[in-house]
C-alpha cells in the first residue's frame, strides 16, 4: 500500500534487470540444452509424484529459475550492471575497468566490446583471453552481431552505473575517440 505523497508502484527495479546487456545469437546447442532441461524437469516432476506422492508443480516451480538462469548466462556476451561488467565470461569489478572499447570495424558484420583494466589490475585465474583482433585494441574482448549493439543505448547505461571514471572509448581506423 502507497503512503500519501509516495508514488504508487515500485520506484526502483531490482538491479538484475537494471543492466546493458548484448547475447550471442541462439545456438542450437543451447536450445538442446534448455529444451533437455524443461523435458528432465517435467519428468522429474512426474517421477517425484509418481515415487514420493509429492506435488511435481514445486519441483517444476523450483527448478524454472535455475534453468532461465543457465540459459541467461550462456547467452550473455557482453554485461554490466551495478556490480560490475562481464565480458566474455569474465566477471570484473568497477575498481578493476577504466574504459570499455567499441570497435565497428568497417565491412564486418560483428562489433568488438572490451576492457582495459587499470594499471596493476590482472584477470581473474579462469580468464581466457581472446585472440587479439586487429580492430580491438583492447585485449579482453567479445566479438557480438552487429544488429544486437546500440551504443547510444550503451551510453545511456553506462551513464547510470559505471563509475565516474570508467569511459567508453569508440577505436577507429583513424585513431581513438571517447564517445559522446
Amino acid at each position: 500500500m502507497t503512503q500519501p505523497g509516495q508514488p504508487a508502484g515500485p520506484t526502483r527495479r531490482t538491479a538484475r534487470w537494471e543492466r546493458y546487456r548484448v547475447t550471442h545469437p541462439f545456438s542450437g546447442k543451447d536450445q538442446a540444452g534448455l529444451w533437455g532441461s524443461i523435458v528432465a524437469v517435467f519428468a522429474l516432476a512426474v517421477l517425484l509424484g509418481w515415487a514420493l506422492e509429492m506435488q511435481g508443480g514445486v519441483v517444476i516451480v523450483a527448478a524454472v529459475p535455475f534453468i532461465i538462469s543457465w540459459f541467461e548466462g550462456r547467452r550473455t556476451a557482453f554485461q554490466f550492471n551495478p556490480a560490475g561488467a562481464q565480458v566474455g565470461g569474465v566477471t570484473l569489478p568497477w575498481t578493476e575497468i577504466t574504459q570499455f572499447v567499441v570497435a565497428t570495424p568497417p565491412n564486418s558484420p560483428q562489433a568488438l566490446l572490451g576492457v582495459r583494466l587499470r594499471p596493476g589490475a590482472a584477470l581473474p585465474a579462469n580468464a581466457a583471453l581472446p585472440p587479439q583482433n586487429p580492430a580491438m585494441p583492447a585485449p579482453l574482448h567479445v566479438a557480438v552481431a552487429r544488429e544486437k549493439f546500440d551504443l547510444t543505448k550503451m551510453l545511456a547505461k553506462a551513464r547510470k552505473y559505471a563509475p565516474s571514471h570508467v569511459q567508453i572509448v569508440v577505436a577507429e581506423p583513424t585513431g581513438e575517440r571517447i564517445a559522446a
